[in-house]
C-alpha cells in the first residue's frame, strides 16, 4: 500500500472541535516563566538530520535530546548542560527496531519524559509485514540515568480505535496527567486529527477520549489532510497546544489551540482554534516546512525556547519522508502583550 492510500498525519480553536469525540493525548511543556525581552541568538541547525525533535530539561541540570533518525530504525539520546552543547554531544542508541513482528518499521517521533520517578519514551512504530500500520508504543527505564539501566517495552497504547496513530506527548494539568496524539478517525476523510485523554498510568489511557482538532482550513490540507505532532506549553493563565499541519514538504506548518487554565480540558468547547497558522516557511530566511515542535527553557531558567525541524530548501525529489534533511532548530519564543505566544519566523541558518 502506498503512503497516499493511507490515513496521513498532522494541527486556534473553533466550533468543529466539539464534533466527534474520541481520542487524544497530551502535549507537554511546563516550566519556568516567560521569555526575557530581546531576542536570544542560537546557532542553527542545532542537530542535522534529526526530525521531530524533543528536548527535555531535567532537574539534574541537563538537556536530553531525542528525535527521528532518517533511517527510521532506532531511538537515539543525547545529553548536555547547554542547548548549544547538544550539537557536539555524544549520541547513544537506547533502543533499536525489531527485525520482525511489531515495532520493526517507521520508528518515528520519540519523546522522552520523566514521570513518577521513571523515564518513558513515547514513539511510533509499525510491524515488519505492514509498515503503514503505525501505532503508539512506550518504553520505560526506572534508572535515574536514562543512559543506564534497561529499557522495558511497556507495549502499545490502546486508543478507542485501532487505526493509524502516532506523535504521542504527555503533560500534567491541575494534578492530572494527559496524553495528546494524532490518529485517523474512522469515517473521516482526513488523514489524522489530534486527540486528548486522561491517563491511568504512563502507558494506559482512562475515561473518554476527545477530538481537539481536525483539518478544516486550506493550510491544513495541502498534500494531505493532517493535524499531528501536538505539544503543550502552559503560560499566562492559559494552556496552548501546538500541532503541525499538511504534508511534510515545504507546506508543513504549525497551528495553535488555546484553553483557559481553569477550564475542563476534556471538554472540546474549552478549546479555541486559530484560523491561521502561527509558524510557517519563510523564503527570506530560507527555511521550509517548519514543524513538529516542542518547547524547552533556556539555561537562565526563564526564557522560553521553541524547538522544531525544517529544511534549507523548498523543492524535494520524491516522497518528502525519504529526504533526510529535516534538521533540528531552536529559537527564542516570544510573548505578545495579550499573553499569547509570538512564534515569529524560522530564523536563518548561522554557521
Amino acid at each position: 500500500m502506498s503512503r497516499s492510500d493511507l490515513p496521513s498525519r498532522r494541527g486556534v480553536l473553533r466550533g468543529t472541535l466539539a464534533t466527534g469525540a474520541v481520542i487524544a493525548a497530551q502535549g507537554l511543556a511546563q516550566g519556568p516563566a516567560h521569555a526575557a525581552s530581546g531576542p536570544r541568538a542560537y546557532r542553527n541547525p542545532l542537530v542535522e538530520q534529526r526530525a521531530d525533535p524533543h528536548i527535555h530539561r531535567h532537574t539534574d541540570g541537563h538537556y536530553y535530546f531525542t528525535a527521528t533518525a532518517p533511517e527510521y530504525d532506532r531511538i537515539v539520546l543525547r545529553r548536555s548542560r547547554t542547548l548549544r552543547g547538544l550539537t557536539q554531544a555524544d549520541e547513544s542508541v537506547i533502543w533499536r527496531r525489531h527485525t520482525s513482528g511489531d515495532m520493526a518499521a517507521h520508528i518515528w517521533a520519540p519523546e522522552l519524559h520523566r514521570v513518577d520517578g521513571a523515564w518513558y519514551v513515547y514513539f511510533a512504530a509499525a510491524p515488519a509485514d505492514d509498515v503503514w500500520k503505525i501505532r503508539i508504543w512506550v518504553l520505560e527505564n526506572t534508572n535515574a540515568d536514562p543512559f543506564k539501566g534497561s529499557w522495558t517495552e511497556k507495549g502499545q497504547i490502546a486508543t478507542a480505535w485501532d487505526t493509524f496513530s502516532l506523535d504521542a506527548t504527555t503533560f500534567t494539568h491541575r494534578g492530572g496527567r494527559y496524553l495528546a496524539w494524532a490518529q485517523h478517525e474512522p469515517g473521516q476523510d482526513s488523514n489524522t486529527g489530534v486527540f486528548l485523554s486522561r491517563m491511568a498510568n504512563p502507558w494506559t489511557l482512562t475515561g473518554s477520549q476527545i477530538r481537539l482538532t481536525t483539518p478544516e482550513y486550506d493550510w491544513e490540507c495541502v498534500g494531505f489532510k493532517v493535524n499531528e505532532g501536538p505539544y503543550v506549553i502552559q503560560r499566562n493563565g492559559r494552556v496552548f497546544l501546538t500541532y503541525s499541519a499538511s504534508a511534510t514538504d515545504f507546506n508543513y506548518c504549525v497551528g495553535l489551540l488555546t484553553a483557559d487554565d481553569t477550564s475542563d480540558l476534556m471538554d472540546p468547547a474549552s478549546w479555541s482554534k486559530s484560523p491561521t497558522p502561527v509558524f510557517t516557511r519563510n523564503d527570506t530566511t530560507g527555511q521550509y516546512g517548519p514543524g513538529h515542535n516542542c518547547f524547552t527553557v533556556a539555561e537562565d531558567g526563564r526564557t522560553d525556547v521553541l524547538v522544531y525541524h525544517a529544511r534549507q530548501y523548498k523543492e524535494i525529489e520524491g516522497d518528502p519522508l525519504n529526504d533526510p534533511n529535516r534538521h533540528t532548530r531552536i529559537q527564542q519564543l516570544g510573548w505578545k502583550a495579550d499573553g499569547t505566544p509570538d512564534f515569529g519566523v524560522p530564523v536563518p541558518d548561522a554557521r
